[in-house]
């Protein structure tokens, strides 16, 4: 069933909110009369629960370590009669697309449910957690800065953001409704999520499709810079992609070959267990691409 996937700055509230969606669904579960919603479960699913310390973001191999217990644990609830809050950082867009394809994938509703603190106030809760040794303490200095700088805000233009709810600090609750709305459905209208392409999780059993991922990513990645290099100065352009319908629109600044592998290791990393029809590889990349260079 749906999965909320709720993101935010470090020490900006997110738990709270997480219970209080927790608190509300439960209620309204208990209180339906429909049979399909009273079927459904609330899971609450976060890093304390978990039971993974603050610490892992402060260095990288044990933040991917606890990003990969976080996505076992929403996979291993993801089912037709439950609710999954995933209560974690899911600062990184590439994470949080990772875990929209595991809601395609059992063909189940899933939203993002951003928690607008300032950084400003993030900061002040944060270090006041640390001097309150009592409390549930915070993120080290070091490490909170840098997961503000690394933070990459939600975007509901992008389909795995979508739908996008925010909620402020001065708001009393998430909006409930939307979001029920969004991921359940109403009078009696169950929320039905059909399959694509894109998303549809299998087995990569053709012997090729590796290589085919990895030759196309390569060939627009060239094509790309083969472009910036015969027209030095031209940015922020539409250009064309062969064997693709869709323009890449190039971002405001030249692109650099680093960049550009990054996010080309970022699509095989995540659809390298994934038998996308090879046929879409370089539609589905370059959509990838406009992303990224949208939300540099």
């Amino acid at each position: 069933m749906p999965l909320i996937l709720i993101s935010g700055f470090p020490s900006s509230g997110k738990t709270h909110r997480s219970q209080q969606l927790l608190t509300e669904f439960t209620s309204r579960i208990t209180a339906s009369r429909e049979p399909r919603v009273q079927r459904l479960k609330v899971h609450h699913i976060s890093d304390h629960s978990l039971g993974l310390s603050r610490d892992v973001y402060h260095a990288a191999r044990s933040e991917k370590d606890a990003r990969a217990a976080f996505s076992s644990a929403v996979k291993r609830v993801l089912g037709p009669d439950d609710i999954v809050i995933a209560d974690g950082m899911n600062y990184i867009k590439g994470f949080r697309y990772q875990l929209y394809c595991e809601a395609k994938a059992v063909q189940t509703p899933c939203c993002v449910l951003q928690i607008g603190t300032p950084v400003e106030k993030c900061r002040e809760i944060n270090s006041r957690l640390l001097a309150t040794p009592d409390e549930d303490g915070g993120y080290s200095e070091e490490d909170f800065e840098n997961l503000v700088f690394r933070y990459e805000e939600p975007n509901g233009m992008s389909r795995w953001d979508s739908p996008l709810f925010t909620v402020l600090p001065d708001d009393e609750n998430p909006p409930f409704d939307q979001i029920w709305e969004a991921i359940i459905g109403s009078d009696g209208r169950k929320i039905v999520v059909k399959p694509h392409q894109a998303t549809v999780l299998k087995p990569a059993t053709d012997q090729n499709y590796l290589y085919e991922l990895d030759k196309t990513t390569s060939s627009i990645t060239t094509h790309i810079l083969t472009w910036q290099s015969d027209r030095p100065g031209e940015t922020g352009l539409e250009i064309p992609i062969p064997d693709v319908s869709s323009p890449l629109t190039l971002p405001t600044s030249p692109v650099t070959l680093p960049q550009l592998q990054r996010i080309r290791r970022q699509f095989i990393t995540l659809n390298r267990q994934h038998a996308l029809d090879k046929n879409r590889i370089a539609e589905l990349f370059v959509e990838f691409l406009n992303d990224q260079f949208g939300r540099g």
